[in-house]
């Protein structure tokens, strides 16, 4: 079983109650709009980390893939940051994870769960500040919105 802390545009900011949330998971995946390799550097002291570039990841992203697909504890993952970038084809995927809208979203389509963790890092408009855990175990998961309570 892992523990996974999935998160997206943090544009540059990880709040204590995130750094909590990656200290208690096995690895993470990151949907981009990152803004700084600090960022980066900071996740991956935590463990395993998936990341891919989003919109606003400017030259020093230039190596970071803008899609990847994975498979953790027999769960298949498809990690973008936009979701009009997601392919039409899914086949072997369970997963779908995308950013950029800043809004949390988990909804299953065709067997797949498509989950935008939403924003934790610069709150953007009224938009609550979110990230979202997930358990994978044999090809099973489960996962939960994290609502981060922010000063």
């Amino acid at each position: 079983m892992k523990r996974i802390a999935i998160l997206s545009d943090t544009h540059g900011l990880l709040r204590e109650q995130v750094m909590a949330e990656l200290a208690e998971a096995d690895c993470s995946i990151h949907a981009g709009d990152i803004n700084t390799p600090l960022i980066i550097d900071t996740l991956r002291q935590f463990g395993e980390t998936y990341i891919v570039r989003g919109n606003n990841d400017r030259d020093w992203a230039e190596n970071l893939p803008k899609s990847l697909t994975i498979t953790i504890e027999g769960v298949r993952f498809f990690i973008v940051h936009n979701k009009k970038d997601i392919p039409q084809d899914l086949t072997n995927v369970d997963v779908v994870v995308f950013g950029h809208s800043h809004k949390y979203s988990a909804e299953i389509i065709e067997g797949i769960l498509f989950l935008n963790p939403g924003s934790c890092g610069k709150r953007r408009f009224d938009l609550e500040i979110t990230m979202c855990r997930m358990t994978v175990d044999t090809g099973q998961y489960q996962y939960e919105k994290v609502t981060i309570l922010h000063p």
